[in-house]
Order: structure tokens, then C-alpha cells, then sequence
């Protein structure tokens, strides 16, 4: 297949085009040029800003099909769609599991038939109404191009290349072994999908040409906070000491922590559609070996979440034992 890949050079899209590579498929990547420009040497490349509006570049192309990585606005997908018109014959859209209305969601279990937040139009602010943003992506996308339309929602995605560091915190933490300070409830359930299983999910979906909506979201077998950073630690050959401390506000980007128990069912998502379509189940712990082997190699720099050693220190205080 001949693949457009709306992105393609960071983490998730990265994880796509090599996937797409390794089954002998032929990407396109439509990029500002910017980030990691030095990656998929030979691949045919088209230069454009999304945000800028300025998709010229695509204007005499011919895809298979359109992968869209970074779609954040309605104004992304629509440009594109237009952009490409008939040019293509399916059009999958990464989306998320933020766009489920967690008030209205079934404790255990909620699956692609959840509903959904009230789409946003009118706002810039991608991190404060990024569910809401992302539905009206889904649904201009649904509307416009009906059974050639392929929605995947990601939940938290965990891999070498990741640029959140939301489990690469857990991973580097656990492999220097110690007392673990988690500023939550050790049994609070987690989801993390390994982002080659992503990319796989996605690369099938295609080669399928199926429609339809597909949580991707693992690992295959539920697993705890604790039971995360335990396996985080075994997979480094380490050995770790949890221990429950005071929870920390929000707002200071603790990853993987929830609020409080109302919120589990965001980790207690339905992933039955996707794997039945074939979304693979990498164990957890090669997820945070690989990770962890990544993370070395890439001179473990500043994460900008979670404690820093100090503030470790500073929240283990007082407790007996630790």
C-alpha cells in the first residue's frame, strides 16, 4: 500500500512508519520538516503546516490510504480531507480515550459505544478540551467519509521514542531500585499500550481496509500501579520498596496517578474490538526493558514529571520504614 501519514517522525508516528516499513508497505510523510528530520532516510517526504493551513504539497499525490497522527482541531481533519479528496480510499484517524464521557461510563469495561464528550470547536487550547477537540475531529471525519472512516482510540502509549515520559518516569524510577515513593493507591488499576502494538493495530487495520471504531489500549492483562512499577524494577533486575504517600495535585503532572477511585474506569477500558482486529499484546515487561534500554541510550535526560530525588525524599519523610 502507498500510505499518506499525516506526522510520522515523532513517537506514535514513528512507531507507525517503521511498522508500515517492516511489512513492505510505501509511506509518505506529510511533515513540517522539523521534528526529527534525520529519521526514515529515503522516505518520500511532503512538506506542510497543518496549523498554517498549507496542505499544497499534497496536491498531485495518489494514496491508498490517509493516516492521520496529528489531528488536534476539526480545521486539521477537514483541510486534510479536503486536501486529499478522492485522491485515497480510507482514512484512519488517531484519536483518544479522552473523548469518553467518564460520568456517564460503566465502571469496568467501557467500550467503543461509551458516550462521548460534547464535541469543541471553538477553542486553541488542546490540553484543556483535547477529548472534547477530539470528537469533532471524529465526527467531521465519520460525517465526510462514512464506512472509508477508521477511528483508533490510544489510551496511554508506552515505548522507546515516547516524548511524554509518562511511563518512562515509572521505568527509569523502578530500574534504580530503592524505596518507591507513589503518591496514589498502589492498587489502582493502569493501562499502557506499547506503541508497536498501536502501530501494528493501525498498519492491519489498513492492509483490512476496515471501518469502525477500536480502543487500543493495554497490556493484555490488567495490571495495578504497583504491579507496573514492580515489573518496571524486574525488568531492570532491580528490586523496589512501595510505598503509598500523599497524593499530588494534578496540575504538577503525576503520570499514571489517578485522582481517586471515581476515575478507574479510564483504566478499565474495553480493548476486545481491537485485539479481535488484531492488536498484538506486548508483555509489559519488554515494554520497560525496551524502554528502559532506550532511555540509557539516549543519556536519561531531565524528565519534567514526577518526583525529582528530592522531592522523593521530601514525601517519604516522617513515614516508618522508608
Amino acid at each position: 500500500m502507498d500510505v499518506l501519514v499525516l506526522g510520522g517522525t515523532s513517537f506514535v508516528g514513528r512507531a507507525i512508519v517503521a511498522d508500515l516499513l517492516t511489512r513492505g508497505h510505501t509511506p509518505t510523510l506529510f511533515t513540517r520538516g522539523r521534528t526529527n528530520p534525520e529519521v526514515f532516510p529515503g522516505v518520500a517526504r511532503r512538506t506542510g503546516d497543518r496549523d498554517a493551513g498549507d496542505y499544497t504539497s499534497l496536491a498531485d499525490g495518489r494514496w491508498d490510504a490517509v493516516l492521520d497522527v496529528c489531528g488536534y482541531h476539526s480545521r486539521h481533519v477537514d483541510q486534510a480531507m479536503t486536501a486529499v479528496g478522492e485522491q485515497v480510499g480510507r482514512y484512519l484517524f488517531i484519536s483518544t480515550v479522552s473523548v469518553y464521557d467518564l460520568d456517564q461510563a460503566p465502571e469496568v469495561g467501557l467500550d467503543e459505544e461509551a458516550p462521548r464528550l460534547a464535541e469543541v470547536r471553538d477553542s486553541e487550547d488542546a490540553s484543556a478540551f483535547y477529548g472534547g477537540l477530539k470528537v469533532a475531529c471524529e465526527n467531521d471525519v465519520v460525517a465526510r467519509l462514512g464506512p472509508r472512516a477508521t477511528i483508533v482510540r490510544p489510551g496511554i502509549v508506552a515505548g522507546p521514542w515516547d516524548t511524554t515520559d509518562r511511563f518512562t518516569y515509572w521505568a527509569r524510577r523502578a530500574a534504580a531500585g530503592g524505596t518507591v515513593a507513589v503518591p496514589g493507591r498502589l492498587a489502582q488499576p493502569v493501562q499502557v499500550v506499547d506503541a508497536r502494538d498501536l502501530a501494528r493495530l493501525c498498519t492491519v487495520l489498513l492492509e483490512d481496509d476496515r471501518t469502525g471504531i477500536f480502543n487500543a489500549v493495554g497490556p493484555a492483562e490488567p495490571v495495578t500501579l504497583g504491579g507496573l512499577v514492580e515489573t518496571c524494577a524486574a525488568a531492570a533486575g532491580a528490586t523496589v520498596e512501595l510505598v503509598e504517600v500523599a497524593p499530588v495535585e494534578r496540575e504538577k503532572g503525576f503520570p499514571l496517578v489517578l485522582d481517586g477511585p471515581e476515575e478507574d474506569r479510564l483504566f478499565r477500558v474495553s480493548a476486545d474490538a481491537a485485539r479481535h482486529a488484531g492488536l498484538p499484546a506486548t508483555p509489559l515487561a519488554r515494554t520497560a526493558a525496551d524502554t528502559q534500554e532506550w532511555d540509557r541510550g539516549r543519556g536519561t535526560p531531565p524528565i519534567d514529571r514526577g518526583f525529582s530525588a528530592e522531592q522523593e525524599a521530601g514525601a517519604l519523610a516522617g513515614i516508618p520504614g522508608a
